[in-house]
């Protein structure tokens, strides 16, 4: 069966969703349209572009995770650089490593622009704080006076990977974008409409981390910063979800490590693939579309 996926962002905890695409393409799932937030966008891309469950994995795993946070030219500063960087360019690491990774996996698959895939094949949720609105890419490059079919897709996810504070604000043309997940980073409504769906839409979330406030002490600027930036980034995983959307939910659950947890170890990447087959599997011995849309779309 042809299946839509919405793939919710959270860093490093995006693992898990490589678990759960194993079994929904073992149970005979096709992905048909793809949308994602933030770390949600990167997987939702390369599905997009062609890669297979077994493909992904092999690329996410040898994904040098540690190499995303490049500093700036003012955070190299011994200890006042990464607080210089924060008040002059708004962020404290750089996000071009991502660009460049993507624009080579996507590459590989001839893939470079929202041009080169099928129309609505693929969308990435971005916040747009020039103009105060989330925007979905390409529909909404129009807007910015942008070709859709020029613009890369790389860039798109870089955009809404771009967690405030953290990383430097992207940019098209003259309007600053951040990290698509401060305005949705569960959009499982983006491909809605109205009546009877002639397949379902699926979407996969990520339990949050339980922060011991003991094990991070606030103790300067920087440092504060960086637990804004947990606390934002965590209470979306707390956000309540309907009924509707809860019945075509995959909640991956028991997910111990937090969105800019970089540094973890293999067993511990491992141990989130598998967290997301576990959650997918008791989700798949229970979904039924006919049943969903009895209940909910007629």
């Amino acid at each position: 069966m042809k299946v839509d996926g919405v793939f919710e962002g959270g860093g490093i905890k995006v693992l898990a969703h490589l678990g759960a695409i194993d079994v929904m393409e073992e149970a005979g799932y096709e992905w048909n349209r793809l949308a994602g937030t933030s770390a949600g966008s990167i997987l939702a891309a390369l599905l997009a572009a062609g890669y297979n469950s077994k493909q992904l994995k092999e690329l996410m795993l040898d994904f040098p995770f540690e190499n995303i946070a490049q500093k700036t030219s003012l955070s190299k500063f011994p200890l006042v650089g990464p607080l210089v960087s924060l008040c002059v360019k708004n962020g404290m690491y750089k996000l071009s490593y991502i660009e460049e990774w993507m624009d080579e996996a996507l590459r590989r698959k001839g893939i470079l622009t929202f041009g080169n895939l099928p129309e609505n094949k693929l969308k990435i949720v971005i916040s747009d704080i020039s103009n105060n609105r989330m925007s979905i890419l390409p529909d909404d490059l129009p807007f910015y006076g942008v070709d859709p079919k020029s613009f890369p897709i790389s860039t798109a996810v870089k955009l809404s990977c771009s967690i405030p504070y953290y990383f430097v604000p992207g940019h098209i043309k003259n309007h600053i974008i951040i990290d698509g997940a401060i305005l949705s980073n569960y959009p499982i409504w983006i491909f809605d409409t109205k009546g009877v769906p002639r397949w379902p839409t699926i979407g996969f979330r990520l339990s949050g981390q339980n922060i011991d406030p003991e094990a991070f002490k606030i103790k300067g600027p920087v440092s504060k910063t960086i637990s804004i930036i947990r606390t934002m980034l965590e209470a979306h995983d707390k956000k309540y979800v309907n009924k509707e959307a809860a019945a075509r939910t995959v909640f991956i659950e028991g997910i111990a490590v937090g969105t800019i947890d970089f540094n973890i170890q293999l067993k511990g990447k491992l141990h989130l693939i598998e967290l997301g087959k576990i959650a997918t599997e008791l989700f798949l011995q229970e979904w039924s579309f006919e049943e969903y849309i009895r209940t909910y779309r007629t």
